[in-house]
């Protein structure tokens, strides 16, 4: 299967290049796309050098943030376009391990869509205050019993999807950003009719740079949720 590995940027000029080089180390014959927001640290020239010696490396330049479910909403079309079987959503800052790539592959199968889940038996964070946790495991709660999802860690970003799946979800119609993009795809996939499996890996915090966590992204995932269930 034709496979594109979808990675956001922003401002990941100490992890980018690193990243790469360990994406096509664990997953050989894959492609990957990369979309820049016009990082002023000079990501998106990083990766401009490498795609110069690597043709299964892409990179899709943006005039300024747009939001990382915008990126990934474009990155699903161009793999339609493009004619991918399979995309993945990872992290650029080493939270989603590259070597996991391959077990999140293996569990698609039949599914529409597979979660590197922290919550499932197995599965864990490694260096997160108590507070974060609280925000991460109360939010994932809150989806599970608004939306009827039996997913664990829908807020998750480490993913594998079927782009056939994918193509049963009308993207013009999904809007969120952030924690609540993650868990709008997943109710969107459970929707189409396809299964969701979810694979139990560990999220470590960034190797190197700044975090996008934000206190707009939680609440505008508490707001979306919400009114997923209504609409």
């Amino acid at each position: 299967m034709r496979t594109l590995v979808i990675i956001p940027t922003y401002n990941e000029s100490e992890n980018i290049g690193k990243l790469v080089a360990e994406v096509i180390a664990h997953l050989p014959g894959a492609s990957i796309l990369v979309i820049d927001d016009n990082s002023p640290d000079g990501t998106g020239g990083i990766v401009d050098g490498l795609a110069d010696r690597n043709p299964a490396l892409h990179v899709i330049h943006r005039p300024g943030k747009m939001g990382m479910g915008n990126a990934y909403n474009q990155g699903f079309r161009y793999a339609m376009e493009q004619g991918y079987d399979v995309v993945f959503e990872m992290d650029a800052d080493f939270s989603h391990k590259p070597s996991d790539l391959p077990r999140l592959l293996d569990a698609l199968q039949e599914n529409g869509l597979v979660i590197g889940s922290r919550y499932v038996d197995g599965g864990g964070t490694m260096n997160w205050g108590l507070a974060r946790k609280v925000i991460s495991m109360s939010g994932n709660l809150y989806a599970r019993t608004v939306l009827g999802m039996d997913v664990r860690d829908s807020t998750a970003g480490f993913r594998c999807y079927r782009v056939q799946a994918l193509k049963k979800v009308d993207l013009d119609m999904v809007k969120s950003d952030g924690y609540g993009f993650q868990v709008e795809m997943a109710y969107r996939i459970q929707q189409a009719g396809y299964g969701i499996k979810e694979v139990p890996i560990f999220f470590e915090d960034r190797r190197a740079g700044q975090s996008k966590m934000s206190g707009r992204i939680i609440i505008e995932a508490f707001i979306r949720v919400l009114l997923m269930r209504l609409l």
